[in-house]
């Protein structure tokens, strides 16, 4: 069976240093907030280009935490966009706030500047741009947008470690990034993970507070906080996968760029790729007007994609009476989410695996 994420194979590729790092956060008797996370945390930000990070629980937790840092409450507008996963939402739900959902581009299937423009009140405290499958969202506009109405930007980078615009990493054009290091990621936790970045100082003293109490170094509070702190086993494993990153990445593009050449069937549309960017692909997702059909033939043949996703998350009971938006405004959205479908891409794809996949397409009518 080929399938959409193969978490395991990451595992595996990396088994030997990932034993040797756990057993060594074993035997420090130190498993929360010790020299594997402080670690990550500087080389994290070192990679990206960041000042600071702080290892939270997982992605949603960084989301929560970065609207926290500005104090996002109920009242408060915060801007996003339909074509998301649910945590984007749950987030900003989490906080009081109001979530006001706009439609996404044509190509690319990121947030729409313009619709974004177009929200934007006296409410409107923040936006959390999504850089969705790895393809980075129209950035320069959207913070050109916000620094002009003095709008904090929040990038949700979940599935986008490592993509660029114009040679600078995605999570630092806004005030704060946030990376998730859930197992089916670009880089998986054995487990949850998260970490935020930040360039701003007093930011980052805030985030480092809220992720454990409110405390300072001497458990002292003046504000209230949570309790999400990456733990250290989760930490040591990332470490171990980091290394890789980039070559992962690159394995990925790779394979996406064989799916480009090869994939020549006219009843699906390719992804493309925003120029002056680096696309991630943790997702290669193509369109499709035969979904249902082509998802039962790609099974009969054991391969399983994936679909993300099946609706706009803000359309999700419980949430959609929660955010501010109109049907005929996240109309494209609509369109995505009966159409989108995600072929297999993961560093550990077979060649043989690859191809299978590409000959399948080819012959579905």
């Amino acid at each position: 069976m080929i399938n959409i994420f193969e978490p395991k194979k990451q595992y595996i590729s990396n088994k030997r240093l990932i034993l040797q790092s756990i057993k060594r956060v074993l035997e420090s008797g130190n498993y929360v907030l010790g020299s594997q996370v402080k670690k990550l945390e500087e080389s994290f930000a070192k990679y990206c280009g960041a000042k600071y990070a702080i290892g939270v629980k997982n992605g949603t937790d960084a989301l929560i935490l970065a609207l926290k840092s500005f104090n996002i409450k109920k009242g408060d507008e915060v801007i996003t966009t339909s074509h998301t996963a649910l945590a984007t939402i749950a987030a900003i739900v989490s906080t009081g706030a109001k979530p006001v959902i706009v439609d996404i581009e044509d190509t690319y299937y990121t947030i729409d500047p313009e619709k974004f423009k177009s929200v934007i009140n006296s409410k409107t405290k923040a936006i959390i741009p999504v850089h969705i499958y790895g393809q980075v969202c129209d950035i320069k506009k959207i913070t050109s947008l916000a620094k002009k109405n003095k709008i904090k930007i929040i990038e949700d980078c979940s599935q986008a470690l490592g993509a660029q615009y114009n040679k600078k990493k995605v999570g630092t054009f806004g005030d704060i990034g946030t990376f998730s290091f859930y197992p089916t990621k670009i880089i998986g936790a054995i487990g949850d993970g998260g970490i935020i970045i930040t360039n701003n100082k007093s930011v980052a003293n805030k985030l480092f507070k809220l992720r454990q109490y409110g405390w300072n170094e001497k458990r002292e509070t003046k504000f209230p906080g949570y309790n999400s702190r990456l733990d250290e086993l989760q930490a040591a494993i990332i470490n171990v996968k980091m290394k890789k990153v980039d070559e992962d990445n690159q394995k990925r593009a790779k394979i996406a760029s064989i799916y480009k050449k090869k994939i020549t069937n006219q009843n699906f549309v390719l992804p493309a790729i925003r120029k002056n960017t680096k696309h991630v692909f943790h997702l290669f997702a193509i369109l499709t007007k035969k979904r249902k059909l082509l998802i039962e033939y790609l099974n009969k043949h054991k391969v399983t994609p994936g679909i993300h996703y099946s609706k706009p998350a803000c359309l999700n009971n419980g949430y959609s009476e929660l955010c501010k938006f109109q049907l005929k405004d996240i109309k494209k959205t609509i369109k995505i989410s009966r159409e989108t479908l995600s072929l297999p891409i993961y560093p550990e794809l077979k060649k043989h695996d690859i191809n299978k996949v590409i000959k399948l397409l080819n012959k579905f009518k």
